[in-house]
């Protein structure tokens, strides 16, 4: 088991129609609430944290807004102008789960001893979304 609880935003309709809204392509596709919630991202974050996740995601809940965003569209002057809390609630539902279990056991998840990320063997590097800790900070 890994010592992390796992976020998972789910989208509600409001965010649906945005990302249908801001489309800058209109190639005619449109997103649905079961498009946007078949794969989705998922945040590790301490145990700790998930004791009272609400108060986590409330101090984290920009940067959780952001990256969901970027996901869609990585140009923010299509994002909403103003990022609020009661903004990303509307748009985002929450699952957290404490109980992760690392069945890949041969394979890293701890940074090598320079400080680099230790990748998947099997995986190209273009293939693995890095989380950014330059650009983000979450509490």
């Amino acid at each position: 088991m890994l010592n992390r609880a796992a976020l998972i935003l789910i989208y509600k309709q409001p965010a649906v129609d945005w990302i249908n809204a801001a489309d800058p392509y209109d190639i005619g596709y449109q997103a649905t609430l079961a498009d946007t919630n078949f794969d989705k991202k998922v945040y590790l974050i301490s145990e700790q944290s998930a004791e009272d996740v609400e108060h986590w995601i409330r101090l984290n809940y920009l940067e959780l807004f952001k990256s969901e965003l970027d996901s869609w569209y990585q140009d923010s002057a299509l994002w909403p102008e103003k990022l609020t809390y009661t903004l990303f609630q509307s748009w985002f539902d929450y699952a957290c789960h404490s109980m992760i279990i690392d069945t890949v056991s041969e394979e890293s998840l701890l940074d090598d001893e320079e400080g680099e990320a230790t990748l998947p063997k099997e995986q190209d590097v273009d293939e693995v979304e890095l989380f950014d800790r330059n650009k983000t900070t979450i509490h």
